[in-house]
C-alpha cells in the first residue's frame, strides 16, 4: 500500500476536524469506515494492524458490555464503573499503540441508551481532563442511542451532549429509528416494523437541531437494518431512505453538498454487497462490524485446535511421543494469535467490501 496521508493526518488517534476530513474525503469518493467493536488488546491489535496493512482510517468502538469486559469480568466494580475504567484503560492501550503500528484511528463508543448516560458522562470527564492537559479529547466521538424515545426528547438530550463535546473537538453520532434484532443485551427483534425506517422529515429534523451547535455530527437513520446475522435475503433493507433524506435536507437547508448527512449503517450482517454499495453512495460514511469479526476470531481459533487436537489434550504426550511436551500448542499466545490474524483478514475484506483501501491514495 502507499502511504499518501495528508501530512495532518498523522497515525495516532484522529480528533476534532480531522475526523470531519476523514468523512468528507469517505462521502466525496464513496467510502465507508469499518467501526470494529472490540472487547480487549487482541481485538484492538488485530484492528490496528488491518488498518495499517490497508493505509485506511480504522473506527475502534466499544460498547458498554464490551468496555467491562476489557475491565476484566472479577474487578469487583459496579457495571457502569467497570465500563468506564475499562474504555479509559481501552483508550488508552489504542493511544499508545496506534501511532507504533501506523494506524490513524477514530476512537468511538457505541450505543449508549439513556441509562448508560451515566457511563458517557464519565467518559466525558475523562476527556475533559485529557483536553485540559494536552488540547485532545480522549474518545474522539460518542454515540448517543435514544431512539426509542419520542425524537424531540431523543434530540434534547443528544444537544446537550453534542455542547459539551463540542467544546473539546469531539463528534456526536446519535440514532434515529430503530435497528432490529439484538445486539450486547439490547433487544429490539420484536420491534413493530416502521420503527425500522426514519423519514427524510425526522432526519432533516435531528440534522438542523445538531447543526445549530456544531457541523460534527454523525447519524444512524434505521433503513431496515438488523443487529445479528441472517442470511442474504432475509433483511429487508431499503437504503433510498438515505437517497431520499439526503435531498430533503439539502432542498431544506440550501446546502452546498448534494448529500449534507453523515450518515451510519448499523447492522449490516446479513446485507448483500450491492445493498452495501448502495447505501455508501448515498453518504454512510461508517458501517459497524462486529458479529462477522467475532467469527472470524473464534474460526481462527477452531481451526487451530483442529489442526493441533492431539497436541492439546496433555501437557505431555502426542503423536511424537508420549514424553514429548505440548506448551508451545497450548500456550495462549498461539492460538490467541490465531484469532488475531483470522480477525483481521476479515476486516481487511470489510476495508476491501467499503471501498476503504487505500483510502489516503490520490483519488
Amino acid at each position: 500500500m502507499t502511504n499518501d496521508a495528508p501530512s495532518s493526518i498523522k497515525p495516532g488517534v484522529l480528533v476534532g476536524t480531522l475526523v470531519s476530513d476523514v468523512f468528507h474525503k469517505a462521502k466525496l469518493e464513496a467510502r465507508a469506515l469499518p467501526a470494529v467493536n472490540c472487547v480487549g488488546s487482541n481485538s484492538m491489535n488485530a484492528a490496528l494492524e488491518a488498518a495499517a496493512a490497508v493505509n485506511s482510517p480504522v473506527i475502534i468502538q466499544f460498547s458498554n458490555g464490551g468496555a467491562g469486559f476489557n475491565a476484566g469480568k472479577g474487578i469487583g466494580l459496579s457495571a457502569n464503573d467497570a465500563s468506564t475504567v475499562g474504555a479509559i484503560a481501552a483508550a488508552q492501550h489504542v493511544h499508545t499503540l496506534a501511532e507504533a503500528y501506523g494506524a490513524r484511528v477514530i476512537l468511538h463508543t457505541d450505543h449508549a441508551a439513556r441509562p448508560l448516560l451515566g457511563w458517557i458522562d464519565g467518559l466525558l470527564d475523562a476527556s475533559e481532563a485529557k483536553y485540559q492537559s494536552t488540547g485532545r479529547p480522549l474518545f474522539s466521538s460518542h454515540m448517543l442511542d435514544l431512539s426509542e424515545e419520542p425524537i424531540e426528547q431523543n434530540l434534547d438530550t443528544c444537544c446537550q451532549y453534542l455542547e459539551r463535546m463540542a467544546a473539546i473537538d469531539m463528534t456526536l453520532e446519535i440514532e434515529l429509528g430503530i435497528t432490529g434484532g439484538e445486539e450486547d443485551g439490547v433487544n429490539n427483534a420484536d420491534a413493530a416494523p416502521e420503527d425500522l425506517y426514519s423519514t427524510p422529515d425526522e432526519i432533516a429534523y435531528a440534522y438542523g437541531r445538531l447543526l445549530e451547535i456544531s457541523p460534527n455530527f454523525t447519524i444512524a437513520a434505521a433503513f431496515g437494518n438488523v443487529h445479528g446475522v441472517y442470511r442474504p435475503g432475509n433483511v429487508k433493507l431499503t437504503p433510498t431512505i438515505l437517497r431520499d433524506a439526503q435531498a430533503h435536507v439539502a432542498d431544506r437547508f440550501s446546502t452546498a453538498s448534494q448529500k449534507p448527512v453523515n450518515f451510519v449503517f448499523h447492522g449490516g450482517s446479513g446485507s448483500s454487497a450491492a445493498e452495501i454499495r448502495e447505501a455508501i453512495g448515498y453518504g454512510v460514511v461508517k458501517m459497524n462490524i462486529d458479529t462477522d469479526l467475532q467469527w472470524a476470531f473464534w474460526s481462527g481459533i477452531r481451526d487451530y485446535e483442529s489442526e493441533w487436537h492431539d497436541h492439546l489434550q496433555t501437557q505431555i504426550g502426542n503423536p511424537e511421543g508420549q514424553d514429548s511436551p505440548n506448551k508451545k500448542q497450548y500456550d495462549p499466545r498461539t492460538w490467541l494469535r490465531c484469532g488475531e490474524v483470522a480477525f483481521s483478514n476479515r476486516l481487511r475484506q470489510a476495508f476491501e467490501e467499503l471501498n476503504c483501501v487505500d483510502f489516503f491514495a490520490e483519488s
